[in-house]
Parts: C-alpha cells; sequence; structure tokens
C-alpha cells in the first residue's frame, strides 16, 4: 500500500544538498565553542531573526525549556496560553526541572490570549506571590497566523510591567510567508525566539533559540545542563545552514498544497472543514453514527496518515508532498467515507 504522511512536517527528510552539507561539514567541540558550522548556523540564525545572537538546541522543546530557565529563577512564574505547546505539549518540563510556576491563560480559538486577561495574572511585587517573569505566546498556533497587531500589544504590555515576551515560534517560518514579512518583523516583538529547523525547513534535527547576547549566554548555560553540549554538533549543523538558506520560501508550495486539499476534501460527503492556514488543515467527520475518531481510524488504514486532537482531524502538508500526493489523498479519503456512508447506512437497516 502507498502510504501518504500527512501526520507531520517532522516527518520531512533532509534534501539532498542537505546530505552533501553534511558530508562535507566542518566539526568542532562546540561546548567549547568551536565547531565553525554550528558557529556560522548561529550567526547565520541571528542575523534572520534580528537579534544579537543564537544558540542550537537539540528540539524545539528543548529550546522552549532553555529560553524560560534563562529568564526565571525557582519561584518565578512564565504566563502561558492554556492551549500552547509549553503547556501541554513538554511534560510540565519548565516546573519539572527549573521550578517554574505556570500561570495559565485562556487561549481563544484564534491562538491569542486576551490583553486584559494577561494583564489581569501579573503579580505585583508581593512577598504572597511568584514573580511574573515572561509572557509566552505561539506563532503560528496549530497553523493559524497570530497578527502582528497582537505581538505588539503583547510586547507593550510586557514592557510596562518589565516582563520579557518568548516566542514560541517553531513553525515561524510558516508564520513569516503567510504574513509576507522577514521572520525579523515577527521576532521583533519577542525578546526570545525558538524556532524549528526540523519542521518544514526538513533539517534533520534542532532548533534555534535567538536573543540579546546575554540572554544566550545564560541559555548556552542551561542548554549544558540539560545534557544539550552535543561537541560536533556541526554534522547536523551543517544542514540547518541549507535549511535557512535554501528551504524558507520553499514554504509557499505547502501553504498551497493545503489549500487545495481543503478544496479537495471540502468537495467529499462526510467530511467536514474545520479550518486551514498555513501547511495545516483541520477535519472532521461528517457521516452520521462515525466519530472523527473512527473516521481518523479508517483514513490512516486506508494508507493516509494524519492524526486526531483536540483541535480535529490534522494534516500537514510539507517537503516531499507533491500535488499528485494531494490529489492521492482526497482519492483515498473519498473511497474511505463511501465505505463508512455505507457501513452507517448498513447499520440503520
Amino acid at each position: 500500500m502507498q502510504k501518504i504522511d500527512l501526520r507531520s512536517d517532522t516527518v520531512t527528510h533532509p534534501s539532498p544538498q542537505m546530505r552533501q552539507a553534511i558530508l562535507n561539514a566542518e566539526v568542532g567541540d562546540d561546548v567549547f565553542g568551536e565547531d565553525p558550522s554550528a558557529n556560522r548556523l548561529e550567526e547565520l540564525a541571528a542575523q534572520i531573526s534580528g537579534k544579537e545572537a543564537a544558540l542550537f538546541v537539540a528540539s524545539g522543546t528543548m529550546g522552549n525549556i532553555v529560553s524560560i530557565l534563562a529568564r526565571c529563577n525557582r519561584g518565578d512564574e512564565a504566563i502561558v496560553g492554556s492551549l500552547s505547546h509549553i503547556l501541554i505539549h513538554e511534560q510540565g518540563a519548565v516546573s519539572a526541572l527549573g521550578g517554574v510556576a505556570t500561570r495559565v491563560v485562556k487561549t481563544e480559538n484564534d491562538g491569542t490570549m486576551d490583553i486584559a486577561s494577561i494583564e489581569s495574572v501579573i503579580n505585583e511585587d508581593d512577598i504572597h506571590c511568584t514573580r511574573s517573569k515572561v509572557i509566552c505566546i505561539e506563532n503560528t498556533w496549530y497553523g493559524r497566523v497570530l497578527p502582528l497587531t497582537y505581538m505588539q500589544e503583547v510586547k507593550e504590555l510586557a514592557e510596562q510591567n518589565n516582563l520579557a515576551v518568548h516566542l514560541d515560534g517553531a513553525r515561524l517560518f510558516n508564520a513569516a510567508i503567510a504574513l509576507k514579512v522577514p521572520a525579523a518583523a515577527i521576532a521583533q516583538y519577542a525578546d526570545s525566539v525558538q524556532f524549528c529547523l526540523s519542521k518544514g525547513l526538513a533539517a534533520p534535527v534542532g532548533s534555534i533559540v535567538c536573543g540579546d547576547k546575554d540572554f544566550i549566554a545564560r541559555a548556552r548555560r542551561v542548554r549544558k545542563q540539560l545534557g544539550g553540549g552535543m561537541r560536533q554538533v556541526g554534522m547536523v549543523a551543517a544542514a540547518g545552514i541549507v535549511a535557512l538558506k535554501s528551504m524558507v520560501e520553499r514554504l509557499q508550495e505547502d501553504h498551497e498544497h493545503a489549500v487545495l486539499l481543503a478544496e479537495l476534501l471540502g468537495k467529499i460527503a462526510g467530511i467536514k472543514i474545520l479550518h486551514q492556514e498555513t501547511n495545516m488543515l483541520f477535519i472532521a467527520s461528517a457521516i452520521p453514527a462515525v466519530s472523527s475518531r473512527q473516521l481518523s481510524a479508517a483514513l490512516n488504514d486506508a494508507g493516509l496518515l494524519q492524526f486526531g486532537d483536540h483541535q480535529g482531524i490534522r494534516l500537514v502538508t510539507h517537503y516531499g508532498i507533491e500535488k499528485v500526493d494531494i490529489e492521492k489523498a482526497a482519492e483515498i479519503a473519498e473511497q474511505v467515507c463511501l465505505k463508512l456512508q455505507k457501513q452507517s447506512l448498513a447499520s440503520k437497516a
């Protein structure tokens, strides 16, 4: 069975150019600051994000942990969204590893947190309370793009209260492509930003943390404490350089494929389109007596790989998926829906 894998843009394979760069990479001991490929990657990432410095880390989760622990001491507090990756998909790491409390604000349907709600949970300097230190926002959030005007409001609120803003920008470049602005235009509204090389940019490993030089110096210490000193890391940093130089503009193709997939699936009886932005499409079952979970399982069995969560059934376009794959995915979905509809009717008979 030919399988079309739309589970995530983390399933991408490195490009031929990346594989060649890995083969020819200059390497050194990065913990000593002597890996030339890692150094070049960090310099390039800082330049692209508009920040003073950058740090190569093993993953997006590590990037977020490092960023928050570099801002907060034990007993300090980070303000996070109720449906943020930091809160629900990182095993409570900032609390478990760093003793940092998380103050939760409701995540709205567009990925924002209400500004007044954020303001209401910022603690004053009170001996009874944790010290609020950082507001964490996420762009993109489940494929949704946060407006720059909103990010500016968050930054202004943070500055008024002497707080930092950390941006979980795992898919920062998808947001940049959607907004038609450079990544730095988004990152300017955050004091630190984490973005992934191993998602839509298709590098095999790694994420980047960017910020000012003092922050990155603290983050480097936290990375080492977490076991993230990776020695001859230039072997994978070289692929990251290729990702930043050659794979950003290509993301537009993923967005177009997601639009096409939404159009094709939207024509199929039995499928409800929930929303589509950037490279992510969310759907639900519209077949009587067939749940979205059952539809997801049937699609997987038929070779269209995806998975469901609280946002619906998620399909993610990415490097390696071509137009013909999108068309095949729609064919599979149509066949699955027809089969499930017949089963549903038969069960009522």
